[in-house]
């Protein structure tokens, strides 16, 4: 990640949330404006080696939203709920929330009934855990409006496969690929009654993306622009779209909450321009999606989220690989992707008022599978096949600020392939495997 980039994210912390600077000294009175601006920043930095659970997209921002499976359409809990409502932005009053991921997947791939030698059991799991920062800060100005930051990782996918699945096509070294996305969210949100909030949201995407050991796929007869293929190194791309969000109370105890996110338009990966469709074209697709809580007493409240990604809308994610064979290479115009389908998620959750101290939450989540049987051996560098999470969380309160912590474990899923390796690679099939453990902490203030 270059300078200019690393200044634009520092820029940003000071220049849309102007308290934090403020905040962070009152807490933090010992250190320097450079050591606290660095640790921000480097935060950030790590922050885009996110790797995700619905398709690639996070299941939940922040250790409260995750604890219940990522519900918070309509239960903004903490000043990241941007993420998912920008209408959150009015409702979570004054304060920051910092925290941190522990990501560990699992992911293989087999391959069986290949002509060209390619049968085997293959281990994605180069690197098997990722660490993933978060930030938040939101703060009221009047009666009516708030804005706020949330700083946190949208998505990615990454494998390593030491033994590379397409060897006996003519592939060499390491085979795998990295995609990360870091997502920077400034919003400002109104309230018109004490029980209506709508927000809006700027949204800057910055994205990397490394392929290595697809030696196979890079020939002209397989991709449009041979050479820009696999392993060019890191590349990158960044754009902007939006978010639009309600947040409304009907009756007394339930309220219920809408949000949409664009699709953020972020440019091409240019070193990888011969293997995305669209000459490197790799846009983050665009979500909407509908909530309701109900307070079902002064201690317990339950809630609910439905969403849809459309990731069929991202020519190289939703585009079949079968274009290659009705004349379309990698990296053309319209070209071959991954084939994912748009996928619904459902989410449930329940949160639990212990006593004043602790709090206690869970959740569990279901989504649509985004990868088509037919569609399985391209899937082998992103075998994102997880449908089904459940999540367990608690708060502590205490005169430090409130702590949180929470666990999430996506259920081990398999995709057999059916009619998945095209006999110009041999014929076969591909299967696919993927679960997940999920560690989640936070801390959070107000002021």
């Amino acid at each position: 990640m270059n300078l200019h980039f690393k200044l634009f994210l520092l820029t940003a912390v000071t220049a849309v949330t102007p308290g934090v600077t403020i905040l962070i000294k009152s807490r933090l009175r010992n250190f320097k404006a450079s050591n606290y601006l660095s640790v921000i920043g480097c935060s950030l930095l790590l922050a885009s080696s996110a790797h995700a659970t619905n398709g690639y997209f996070m299941d939940g921002v922040g250790p409260k939203a995750q604890s219940m499976a990522g519900v918070g359409v309509a239960l903004p809990q903490d000043s990241l709920a941007a993420a998912s409502n920008p209408a959150g932005t009015g409702l979570v009053g004054n304060r920051m929330d910092v925290g941190f991921t522990w990501f560990s997947p699992e992911r293989s791939a087999r391959i069986s009934g290949n002509l060209a030698g390619a049968d085997g059991n293959y281990d994605g799991n180069e690197i098997s855990a990722f660490v993933i920062p978060e930030i938040g800060y939101s703060r009221e100005f009047s009666d009516r409006w708030s804005y706020g930051v949330a700083m946190y990782g949208n998505g990615g996918m990454n494998t390593g496969y030491s033994t590379n699945p397409f060897a006996a096509f003519g592939a060499s070294g390491e085979a795998g690929v990295d995609l990360s996305q870091l997502i920077v969210t400034p919003s400002l949100a109104f309230r018109p009654t004490p029980g209506q909030s709508l927000g809006i949201a700027a949204t800057f995407a910055y994205q990397r993306f490394e392929a290595n050991g697809l030696q196979p796929f890079d020939n002209p007869y397989v991709s449009a622009q041979p050479g820009k293929v696999t392993n060019n190194g890191r590349d990158s791309a960044q754009g902007w779209g939006f978010k639009l969000g309600w947040i409304g109370h009907l009756g007394e105890d339930v309220m219920l909450g809408v949000s949409w996110s664009s699709k953020i338009e972020t440019g091409t990966f240019s070193e990888y321009s011969g293997l995305f469709a669209d000459r490197g074209g790799f846009d983050i697709p665009a979500s909407y999606a509908a909530g309701i809580s109900w307070n079902t007493s002064s201690s317990l409240t339950l809630a609910g989220d439905w969403q849809r990604i459309e990731y069929s809308g991202t020519g190289s994610v939703g585009n079949s690989l079968n274009l290659l064979f009705q004349g379309k290479p990698l990296g053309a115009d319209g070209g071959p992707g991954f084939g994912w389908k748009d996928v619904d998620v459902v989410k449930l959750g329940a949160v639990y008022a212990l006593n004043d101290s602790i709090t206690l939450r869970g959740g569990v989540s279901h989504a649509g599978q985004p990868i088509p049987e037919g569609e399985a051996f391209i899937n082998i560098l992103a075998p994102a096949v997880i449908q089904d999470h459940a999540s367990v969380g608690a708060d502590w309160r205490s005169s430090l600020g409130e702590w949180t912590v929470s666990y999430t474990h996506a259920f081990e899923e398999t995709v057999a392939g059916n009619g998945s390796i095209p006999s110009a690679f041999g014929g076969g099939e591909a299967e696919l495997t993927m679960s997940q453990n999920i560690l989640r902490f936070g801390w959070s203030s107000g002021f």
